[in-house]
């Protein structure tokens, strides 16, 4: 193991370091698997981490990668996992991560559609501002980070359920070289795929999907392969959004926040995408409406699920936001809101 010159949180661990602290990648260890790669959970040095194994790469692609992964690790938000480190004695770079205790907000919504507990408006608002806060801190970076793979299931939750952005690591490989395309069915953005250019506003474009689930509690593809967007798109047009929104968060003294924030998902989800608000902008608005009267008179109750450690362990909508004040003031929002159809047809 050692430090990296200039960077003293980011270390390069060495591989008997990775298979000790994992099991020599035991099953037991695994704590999440998916298309970019295999996470395990560890111990390195008393500290518990994820290490997750990502896609090989060149080895003249590695001294970039580790450049890459320095930046990454200067990164310090209290929305977005810390990086810790990484090995590179591995066909694929092992990426060091702080560990998470609880579980992903693509579990949450899953529990949420099948009806085993409750999550308010405010609670949906509340982890979709703290997402928001931490790609737009991404994004406004001197050196900016672009996430690539926005998706609940990368959206952690820790204690509070306090919303952690994660998985931006393997995203910075070679971008300019990719035979596919990144992301995720669902949440990819069409403008990336005419070109395959990573820019912020495919974030933004992925975040708005994200947006649609927790207003609508569906996922952004049906059985039948029809898009969440699109139904949002037909229900906008035919005046029929109440009917698509999830029913648990329907309530006659909310329906004015719930219009705004789909206003703001449509926003989002413009095509083609050079008009979508920024990252800053959207962080704005869903603060406002996180922080609306109305909302806030809806507390949540605690969610606690011993199998999955879901706690809430304060029971309120408002977290602290970056900039480290504890918000509790209400906004006094305009009573109309207005849904924009521009996206595309």
């Amino acid at each position: 193991m050692m430090k990296v010159e200039g960077n003293i949180g980011f270390t390069l661990f060495d591989r008997v370091q990775i298979e000790t602290a994992t099991g020599n990648f035991s099953k037991t260890h695994i704590i999440g698997e998916g298309g970019q790669g295999t996470v395990y959970k560890a111990d390195l040095d008393g500290v518990a981490v994820a290490i997750k194994q990502c896609k090989e790469i060149d080895e003249s692609m590695k001294r970039d990668f580790v450049q890459e992964l320095v930046i990454l690790c200067r990164v310090n938000h209290p929305n977005i996992v810390k990086l810790l480190g990484c090995c590179l004695q591995f066909k694929g770079p092992m990426i060091v991560y702080e560990f998470v205790q609880n579980k992903t907000l693509q579990e949450l919504l899953d529990l949420q559609r099948s009806r085993r507990f409750h999550v308010t408006l405010g609670t949906r608002l509340r982890i979709a501002a703290e997402s928001a806060e931490a790609l737009a801190h991404l994004h406004c970076l001197p050196h900016p980070i672009l996430h690539g793979d926005v998706k609940p299931a990368n959206i952690l939750l820790a204690e509070g359920l306090i919303a952690k952005v994660s998985d931006f690591g393997c995203s910075t490989i070679d971008e300019e070289n990719q035979a596919v395309p990144k992301g995720t069915p669902g949440y990819i953005d069409p403008d990336y795929l005419l070109e395959y250019q990573l820019t912020s506003k495919n974030d933004v474009y992925s975040f708005g999907v994200i947006l649609l689930e927790l207003l609508t509690g569906k996922k952004p593809l049906s059985k039948e392969r029809r898009s969440l967007t699109s139904m949002f798109q037909e229900a906008i047009a035919h005046d029929t959004l109440r009917e698509l929104l999830d029913i648990d968060i329907v309530d006659e003294a909310s329906m004015r926040v719930i219009y705004r924030a789909a206003m703001l998902a449509s926003q989002c989800l413009v095509v083609p995408g050079t008009t979508r608000p920024a990252m800053t902008v959207v962080v704005e608005e869903l603060r406002r409406l996180a922080l609306a009267d109305e909302v806030q008179r809806c507390p949540q109750s605690p969610l606690v699920l011993e199998d999955l450690s879901f706690t809430d362990t304060g029971g309120s909508t408002v977290s602290i936001w970056y900039n480290g004040s504890q918000t509790s003031g209400v906004y006094n929002l305009e009573k109309k809101a207005v849904l924009s159809t521009g996206f595309a047809r």
